[in-house]
């Protein structure tokens, strides 16, 4: 069991990187624009000088071009602000999320692991080119013998692949939202990403918690 979960981590990881490598970098500057101020978020948190604001917003990804959803994953969306010209240090390793008061806390994960889990609910896969089949079992168009033979009424539904054009922008649409890494000028934004399968309806209470260069925070979200 614990074999099969890392190896399908693994292909997780793989196909994430294959298909990061074919996805040109953005062309702008990374992250979310930060909102005009800390209290535009749910919840606010003092760190030394900077100031953490964050929405929890569940399993949803925003991006500027729209919203997209993960079913593996729980999103927050982060500012940090602080006075002019002040610098942070910014790691993925930073921040983790309690979740149901849970004595063990979710780790943030790069980017890069959420995109296979993506969809995007603007994105309507093609009708497929199968004809129906009538209640007396006889496939639609006409002539005799041309038809092709729906599926069995048990059978699973067919798996519809999302063309790579589809993965490629969402992985790039992802990249350009999550929280920009490593020496920044603040303010700052983004989206951290936290592995998390249970349903919305599950979560009573959230909890963003920060331990990095410019102190410790907690931030209590709105489940």
């Amino acid at each position: 069991m614990r074999l099969s979960a890392v190896l399908r981590f693994s292909a997780i990881l793989t196909g994430a990187c294959s298909l990061l490598a074919q996805t040109p970098p953005p062309s702008s500057a990374p992250g979310l624009p930060p909102r005009v101020a800390p209290t535009d978020y749910q919840a606010q948190a003092k760190a030394g000088a900077v100031t953490l604001a964050a929405d929890f917003v569940r399993h949803s990804v925003p991006t500027a071009q729209g919203p997209l959803s993960t079913e593996d994953f729980v999103v927050v969306e982060l500012g940090l602000f602080g006075p002019p010209e002040t610098r942070m240090q910014i790691s993925l390793d930073d921040f983790s999320l309690r979740i149901n008061g849970k004595k063990a806390a979710l780790a943030s994960q790069p980017f890069g692991l959420v995109v296979p889990t993506l969809k995007d609910p603007e994105w309507v896969p093609p009708e497929s080119a199968a004809p129906a089949k009538s209640k007396g079992g006889i496939t639609g168009g006409g002539g005799g013998g041309g038809g092709g033979q729906d599926r069995e009424p048990n059978s699973p539904p067919p798996v519809v692949k999302i063309p790579i054009e589809v993965q490629r922008a969402m992985a790039q649409r992802t990249q350009k939202a999550a929280l920009p890494l490593g020496d920044r000028a603040l303010p700052q934004a983004g989206l951290l990403f936290f592995q998390y399968r249970g349903k919305d309806k599950g979560i009573s209470s959230v909890e963003l918690i920060y331990s990095g260069s410019a102190g410790k925070a907690d931030l209590k979200l709105q489940p």
